[in-house]
């Protein structure tokens, strides 16, 4: 039980000083860089501004105020709750990033669990049988690596959407309003960002299987006449696991920056494209809310990692 606890609070502690560094650093590299939210907002209010304008509005949203004042009023903020309001519209940021949390989250876990079990069962495949399995297997994942993302989306969407009329271009539908719309409008991202997932997956997958195929228990199983079928997936599947779990969540902390080009080329309102666009217009308050709840979603993914290590291993359970 205290092993236990030490190693929560190890995790906790590190979850913290992650968020703080991220958000800090976020802070600092767009105060930095050229441009701030000031201009943006007058060029899109008249088009043309005077310097006493500029600086009028600069004070207006607190950016003539020292970074390190600025960002500690932001953690005032996170710590009541809030992660601020955005500066062109005064809506809560939170309310923003919940709006389009969900079509990003539909898109990411999709591509995870398709490419985690497609990618997972060819990896088996090829472990098995080997001779062209493998061969084959290495020609699809070199040719899913090397495909641009964006080059197949738009192929994609020339083919099934526009040719054939399968699926629909774009867009996103809600779930809980139509789960067939649903799952007919993330079908082509999804199919997207998955192809060089499948062939990360399946080349781990396959690896680690025919590493431990080999080892000396699996023969002895297969000397005591236990199915070929429970060798595998009961016995050695468990045991090559761990590679592919950390596979799988390094895929999914990828995709949080891989499926900015996607979602602008799907129409996807989610969180990735709006990041974009704040970025451009210097929107702290909303860019610093992004990658704070982007930084919660790659701790949970650490940590459902390191749960899956000690399901799957008792070693790492003592540990």
């Amino acid at each position: 039980m205290l092993r236990v606890l030490r190693t929560a609070l190890r995790w906790l502690v590190s979850s913290v000083v992650l968020l703080f560094v991220v958000t800090g650093l976020t802070f600092a590299l767009v105060s930095l860089a050229p441009g701030d939210a000031a201009t943006s907002i007058l060029s899109t209010q008249s088009g043309s501004y005077t310097p006493e304008q500029v600086a009028r509005m600069r004070h207006l949203l607190g950016e003539d105020q020292p970074l390190a004042q600025r960002y500690g009023q932001w953690l005032a903020d996170l710590f009541h709750g809030s992660l601020g309001s955005d500066l062109f519209s005064g809506e809560p940021v939170a309310h923003i990033i919940g709006a389009r949390l969900a079509p990003s989250l539909s898109l990411i876990l999709g591509t995870v669990v398709v490419a985690g079990l497609i990618g997972t069962w060819l990896g088996i495949v090829s472990a098995r049988r080997g001779g062209v399995a493998g061969r084959l297997l290495d020609l699809v994942s070199l040719v899913g690596f090397a495909v641009p993302n964006f080059w197949l989306g738009l192929v994609l969407v020339e083919l099934f959407a526009i040719r054939l009329r399968a699926f629909p271009s774009g867009g996103y539908v809600d779930p809980g309003r139509d789960l067939g719309g649903w799952l007919a409008g993330m079908a082509l991202p999804v199919a997207t960002l998955a192809v060089g997932g499948v062939a990360f997956v399946a080349k781990q997958t396959r690896d680690s299987m025919s590493d431990v195929l080999r080892r000396e228990y699996i023969v002895m199983l297969r000397a005591r006449g236990l199915p070929e079928r429970s060798i595998v997936y009961r016995h050695a599947l468990r045991n090559a696991a761990i590679p592919v779990v950390t596979v799988l969540g390094l895929l999914l902390v990828n995709l949080l920056s891989g499926a900015v080009v996607i979602e602008g080329i799907f129409s996807i309102p989610g969180v990735g494209a709006q990041a974009v666009s704040a970025t451009a217009d210097h929107n702290l308050p909303l860019i610093t809310g992004i990658a704070f709840c982007f930084t919660i979603v790659v701790v949970v993914t650490n940590l459902l990692v390191d749960l899956g290590y000690r399901a799957l291993n008792p070693k790492v359970r003592q540990a």
